[in-house]
């Protein structure tokens, strides 16, 4: 699974009512592939409000099932 966020400096953007907050990684906005055109439309939003360079990563899951060890 392929997934974007947006990262500016160390930190990820969370996009909540409208708002851009820097945040970790665990709280960031996530978009599908899909949603690139949204996504670019934010980052340009970001550097209108004085964010320089924020930049789109494309994050890339890989999933399997946890084996517990006793």
């Amino acid at each position: 699974m392929e997934l974007l966020v947006i990262k500016y400096g160390d930190k990820y953007v969370r996009i909540k009512e409208g708002e851009y907050v820097l945040c970790s990684i665990q709280k960031a906005s996530v978009f599908p592939i899909t949603e690139l055109e949204e996504v670019k439309y934010h980052v340009l939003e970001l550097g209108r409000k004085g964010h320089q360079s924020p930049k789109v990563y494309k994050l890339v899951l890989h999933e399997e099932e946890l084996e517990e060890r006793r």
